[in-house]
């Protein structure tokens, strides 16, 4: 099923929850729900505040806004990458100042390929809350459908999120660093290919990848109509970048554990769950000299 819904048990009423993708027509028929709560994640990596801006001007109806530094990430320190994961507890109190809590069916989206709304998927995932989707094609399908838009704040009723961080969902440098020489994971990049190898870098300090990683920009998910591909597509894709290791085994990075999300989400929908990120990825990577550093394109 492209649009993944599942059976969940919470507050003792069985519910449908959409827990990868939503398409635009089906949340349009939310946008007054209670039980929904809608999230506008636009953002732009050079201009923070571009995103904030064009959601002011017009967004879908009841959607609360993240910013991807202040709300999606912890501060940034000497060690860490540029998007640390947030803390749990105070990502819970922003959480529920949105209106998020156990009950709640959430969409995220962003303005057409998904990376930031994949960021939050991933991260409600992580904290216990399956009831997450991404809408398909973003709000720049939503608008090509004719659907409303609207520059009205929400009023948000405060509730409380329960984090139930499972921490098994993502690995450390450490982890990445014992294993690479062991072959026993297969470590996936979701940046460009000039990234990767090492050719161009805009964004951090070294360029390049980590040993051993193989090249899957998470453009590669994308039909093209910012939609994600059917789901046979993405698992073959998948399943021969992998090599023959389980998706358990497969590691998911980028340049700081953001559109990494991206290619989480579509082995989800490949239906093959349990791989891993790599939080801090390669901006983290780089912090420590002594780490290696491959260049060149996938073979």
């Amino acid at each position: 099923m492209r649009y993944f819904l599942k059976p969940e048990t919470r507050n003792r009423f069985s519910i449908m929850s959409y827990t990868t993708l939503i398409p635009t027509q089906d949340l349009s028929q939310h946008l007054d729900d209670p039980a929904w709560v809608i999230i506008d994640c636009r953002f732009n990596l050079v201009q923070p505040q571009a995103g904030h801006e064009a959601y002011l001007a017009g967004h879908v109806p009841g959607a609360r806004y993240a910013h991807l530094d202040r709300d999606l990430s912890s501060p940034v320190t000497a060690v860490s990458g540029r998007h640390p994961l947030p803390d749990p507890a105070v990502f819970a109190e922003t959480l529920g100042r949105w209106g998020v809590d156990g009950t709640k069916q959430v969409v995220a989206y962003d303005e057409n390929s998904g990376p930031f709304a994949a960021r939050l998927w991933w991260l409600l995932r992580w904290l216990g809350h399956p009831a997450v989707a991404v809408l398909d094609g973003g709000l720049a399908r939503w608008r090509r459908a004719g659907l409303p838009l609207t520059a009205a704040l929400p009023e948000a009723q405060s509730t409380v999120f329960a984090p139930r961080p499972d921490d098994r969902a993502w690995v450390s440098s450490a982890f990445v660093m014992q294993h690479l020489s062991q072959g026993d994971y297969t470590l996936v990049d979701a940046r460009a290919v000039e990234r990767y190898a090492g050719e161009a870098e805009t964004l951090d300090t070294v360029a390049g990848h980590v040993p051993g990683a193989v090249n899957r920009p998470f453009t590669g998910n994308l039909d093209a109509g910012g939609c994600l591909l059917p789901a046979a597509d993405l698992r073959q894709a998948f399943q021969g970048l992998a090599g023959g290791v389980p998706p358990a085994r497969v590691i998911h990075m980028c340049g700081s554990g953001v559109t990494a999300c991206h290619n989480l989400l579509a082995m989800e929908v490949a239906d093959l769950p349990g791989a891993r990120l790599y939080a801090g990825s390669w901006s983290e990577w780089v912090r420590d000299r002594a780490r290696p550093v491959a260049t060149g394109r996938s073979p």
